[in-house]
């Protein structure tokens, strides 16, 4: 069993305070930017979006994997994620990331175990393990009639408001 693995991106300077990061692995690079209130510009991912982006991103994968594993069924898993940047004497970093997984399902007697398995998710998943940052989770459980398959596929494609 291996023990180690390596991911492997190439960021490049484009402009002052912005660039392109790309890696063999994906077809789409991502242009980026500083954000506006450290001079970069605006309406362009920033290297503090890629950082929660990787929390949430890894707390949803990780979700799906444990209910995949555990045979749980779920309607959706949407989850908002709030990043804290705090300035100490040594600069600026990350102090907490809140995550607020709303989690939609079909059965009022899976709301105690889709708790825990959100709760092993946040142990679990292992960005959140390698950051210094706080984890807060704030879930929600929510009972809703299955949804038709096209929804769910919509849900999966987008990012869900369109169906609320």
């Amino acid at each position: 069993m291996e023990t180690n693995r390596s991911y492997e991106v190439r960021a490049k300077a484009t402009r002052l305070r912005s660039g392109v990061v790309a890696s063999d692995a994906v077809p789409e690079p991502i242009i980026f930017s500083a954000p506006p209130e450290f001079l970069g510009e605006p309406r362009v991912w920033t290297p503090e979006h890629f950082f929660v982006a990787a929390v949430a991103s890894c707390y949803v994968s990780t979700f799906s994997g444990i209910a995949d594993a555990s045979k749980f069924s779920f309607v959706s898993l949407e989850v908002e994620a709030q990043g804290t940047l705090e300035k100490d004497p040594s600069g600026w970093k990350f102090t907490d990331v809140r995550l607020h997984p709303a989690l939609k399902i079909a059965r009022e007697q899976d709301r105690e175990r889709a708790g825990r398995l959100l709760e092993k998710a946040e142990r679990s998943c292992l960005i959140a393990r390698s950051i210094s940052a706080k984890i807060t989770l704030v879930p929600v459980v929510k009972v809703v009639p299955e949804q038709a398959p096209a929804a769910q596929t919509k849900v999966a494609v987008g990012m869900g408001r369109e169906n609320e």
